[in-house]
């Protein structure tokens, strides 16, 4: 007897964003697809002001290009003392378009400069958006999460490709920078890890409806 886990296409390009969906869904009976497998190049507007917005915007628009389950997210670095930039620009801060990590890195430790460590409060923030169906029912949510630290003076020499804020984000409860952690740690008590944990219903609501009839 043969039993398929129903597909989930996780929206995304960046390879980093991937490896960690693979590790917060790997207990979850579902076969984790790219945009990649499917042969999507295509990509809508970002056009929203939110990052729920722009998550949603992702899920739906893959969703009716592939009719498959979409998981897609928006997120980035809220800056308190840059009156919450460069949040939704925080991939296009530079001139609007896509900015390689060290650019970024060194364009907030710039607008950083000569700011005092209690105005240095930052977090990371996504938002999760799921476009799939129930019972023949396109149904759609969205949840947010966000992990709280503090803007460093200097960059952490090391990072993974793909999450620049990670060198620049320390994390005071813990003691070091977000891009210390390995892979596990870091997904452990990542923003995307408790955006997970609270679309759990709707990961559960997909794992029961788009699974494919048993076969002898």
């Amino acid at each position: 007897m043969t039993n398929t886990a129903p597909r989930l296409l996780i929206a995304s390009t960046n390879r980093a964003k991937l490896d960690e969906y693979r590790l917060l869904l790997a207990e979850l009976p579902l076969t984790l697809v790219s945009l990649a497998d499917v042969g999507v190049e295509a990509a809508p507007r970002e056009s929203g002001s939110t990052f729920a917005e722009n998550a949603l915007v992702k899920a739906r628009f893959y969703r009716r290009m592939t009719g498959l389950a979409t998981l897609a997210d928006d997120g980035g670095l809220e800056v308190d003392a840059l009156g919450g930039e460069p949040g939704v620009r925080s991939h296009r801060w530079l001139d609007g378009s896509e900015a390689d990590d060290q650019a970024l890195i060194a364009e907030v430790l710039r607008r950083m400069e000569g700011v005092r460590d209690e105005r240095r409060t930052a977090r990371l923030k996504v938002a999760l958006a799921l476009a799939y169906s129930v019972d023949g029912r396109e149904r759609e949510a969205v949840v947010e999460a966000a992990l709280e630290g503090i803007i460093a003076q200097n960059a952490h020499p090391s990072y993974k490709l793909g999450f620049p804020y990670r060198a620049v984000l320390f994390l005071p409860e813990r003691g070091c920078y977000y891009a210390e952690l390995d892979e596990r740690e870091a997904a452990a008590i990542s923003h995307r890890k408790a955006a997970v944990e609270r679309a759990r219903p709707y990961l559960t609501d997909i794992v029961r409806t788009e699974r494919p009839p048993q076969a002898d």
